[in-house]
């Protein structure tokens, strides 16, 4: 028995070095891409850092009136939490919200419970539409700014009319409450509002923080006007909301990923992917007859078994593989035995001519030519061997 000199290998599977290579540009854009966000990041946490903190000295930060009310007798606690802030609240106490919108809907209906009749003032810095409905009943946002950062009193309330104008413009509001005092209107909607509450309490709704940041304290009444509002009680609780407070989510109120997603969403993806067929509809191919195409070069038939064997190895298709081994042997021989073509793959018609020819053993034959496919990789190379074993013995004279 002879053995056939292996072919050399051969492979179209690119290297490690040319998947590196085509690669290259895209890790490029990718880490250029990320630089560029982490740049920008660090830049936009540099510009926003410490603002309405009463620690930052930051153009932005609220040392300044933090300091003077220290020289005024009035003590300044900062909180980050609901529940600090729910237990700072009493008759002596200002409470400040720095960023109402932060806080979810959950938090804002526990916050406006603790302070209604806390008998203290809740001074609740440029809340927006949702907001400062739950936190400030009867109180609505216009969706229109202010035109004007400065502003006039326009109204009886002693605070305003002591410091004039002010920074106040920002978010305007209206209110049904008719004891409510509204001042420093813009174009009739006040942009400073102050709710009584029971217990001697009250509420100020600010439309805008800038009388509280630190480069515009000293302009127009703003420092007499912060100083005002916040210097009423002993103790002023200053809330910045914090994204980590564990009272953020309602335990009875859970939402899956769909029910967090704005109906918006859906519905936009849902164009998407109309489009996207559409747009395989338009550019795809159109299917029709096969046409035969002379290839450029020629190609060795052992590249070609190679390639389809490379094939049929990543896809565990050891059964295709047999399949095709049989089915090809058995075309060959049926002529070699006096068997007609078309009766190749008839096991009543070939096994018996075959056995005849070799006078051999009928059932190892029908095993070898049309039996199970093999379990594993060696089966399928001892089938190949077995069948051009056969094949040769067959053509031998």
């Amino acid at each position: 028995m002879t053995t056939e000199a292996p072919l050399p290998a051969t492979s179209v599977s690119p290297t490690a070095r040319q998947i590196l290579t085509r690669g290259r540009g895209i890790a490029i854009a990718l880490l250029l891409l990320l630089a560029g966000a982490i740049a920008i990041a660090v830049v936009r946490s540099g510009d926003r850092h410490g603002t309405l903190d009463p620690r930052s000295v930051d153009p932005q930060g609220s040392r300044a009136v933090a300091a003077l009310l220290d020289e005024r007798g009035v003590s300044t606690r900062v909180i980050t939490t609901l529940d600090e802030a729910r237990a700072a609240t009493g008759p002596d106490t200002t409470l400040l919200v720095a960023a109402p919108d932060l806080l979810t809907a959950h938090q804002q209906r526990q916050l406006h419970e603790a302070t209604a009749d806390s008998g203290g003032r809740t001074l609740l810095v440029a809340p927006g539409v949702t907001s400062v409905e739950t936190l400030a009943p009867g109180v609505t946002a216009d969706p229109a700014n202010s035109a004007h950062s400065t502003l006039e009193p326009a109204c009886d309330l002693p605070a305003a009319r002591r410091a004039g104008n002010a920074d106040t413009g920002g978010i305007r509001y209206t209110t049904t409450r008719l004891d409510a005092d509204e001042c420093y209107p813009s174009r009739r909607l006040a942009t400073l509002l102050r709710l009584p509450a029971t217990a001697g309490g009250d509420t100020i709704v600010l439309g805008a923080p800038d009388i509280l940041f630190n480069d515009r304290l000293d302009e127009h009444g703003n420092a007499s006007l912060a100083l005002q509002l916040l210097g009423s009680r002993p103790h002023l609780v200053w809330y910045l909301p914090s994204l980590s407070d564990t009272t953020a989510t309602d335990p009875d109120d859970e939402q899956g990923l769909l029910d967090l997603l704005p109906s918006g969403w859906l519905w936009g993806t849902l164009q998407l992917f109309i489009a996207a067929a559409v747009a395989a509809l338009w550019r795809a191919r159109r299917l029709g007859p096969l046409v035969p195409e002379k290839l450029p070069v020629a190609i060795r038939a052992s590249e070609t078994a190679e390639g389809r064997a490379r094939l049929y190895r990543k896809a565990n298709a050891r059964d295709r593989a047999a399949t095709a081994l049989r089915s090809t042997t058995r075309t060959r021989l049926a002529p070699l035995v006096g068997v007609p073509a078309s009766q190749a793959h008839t096991p009543e018609v070939l096994l018996p001519a075959l056995s005849a020819h070799l006078h051999g053993d009928g059932q190892h034959l029908h095993t070898l030519l049309f039996g199970p496919p093999p379990h594993d990789d060696t089966a399928l190379i001892t089938l190949a061997d077995q069948l051009d074993a056969l094949e040769r013995e067959v053509r031998r004279p």
